[in-house]
């Protein structure tokens, strides 16, 4: 279960656990900063990051054959074993997406949190990049799409890239994202907060 609070004006983020492990709340305290040491925020970064690659790592494979299988259905046109080695071969895939996004995940939080340039959910984004190659040797044409969605993710032709964790299958990713982006944001607060 997450929690996350909020009160009104400028402030600085606190994530802390509460209760059993893996539950956080997240709060924005008025002020000009907490007292929260840096090794404290990193380790809670640390545990949010692991979270979320447990859940990414649990989700991933299976999202993958769903959107296979989803445009093969609506697409209609291929045999019972067609389809069946479609979506054999979407299980392949999925391993392949699993290994990649979790290994890319892993080398962004092991990143300092002031030299990373990207985010958790831009890289589970990138998702869609082994079943738009499976679905296209299959030779099933292109989705319409929105214009938006055609000029930031032209190579995504079937529309399958996830739009937020919670996409994936489990629900209770959304918050722990939520949880990481403030903590980070905090240290890197905290850090433009120091005396010079």
């Amino acid at each position: 279960e997450w929690r996350a609070t909020f009160s009104k004006g400028e402030g600085v983020a606190v994530v802390e656990e509460v209760g059993r492990p893996g539950e956080w709340r997240a709060t924005f305290s008025k002020g000009e900063g907490v007292a929260v040491d840096e090794p404290d925020l990193a380790e809670r970064l640390r545990m949010i990051g692991d979270e979320l690659i447990d859940g990414v790592a649990r989700e991933l494979a299976d999202w993958t054959v769903r959107a296979v299988d989803r445009i093969v259905d609506a697409w209609g046109h291929l045999g019972p074993a067609e389809s069946a080695a479609a979506h054999g071969d979407a299980v392949s895939q999925g391993e392949a997406v699993r290994t990649r996004v979790v290994g890319e995940l892993r080398a962004l939080f092991a990143t300092d949190v002031a030299d990373q340039r990207s985010t958790p959910l831009t890289i589970v984004r990138t998702a869609y990049r082994e079943p738009t190659a499976l679905l296209a040797r299959i030779g099933i044409p292109g989705v319409v799409r929105d214009p938006f969605d055609e000029r930031h993710y032209p190579d995504d032709e079937y529309d399958l890239a996830p739009r937020a964790m919670a996409d994936l299958g489990d629900p209770d990713l959304g918050p722990v994202l939520l949880a990481w982006g403030l903590t980070k944001s905090t240290i890197l607060r905290n850090r433009s907060n120091r005396p010079r």
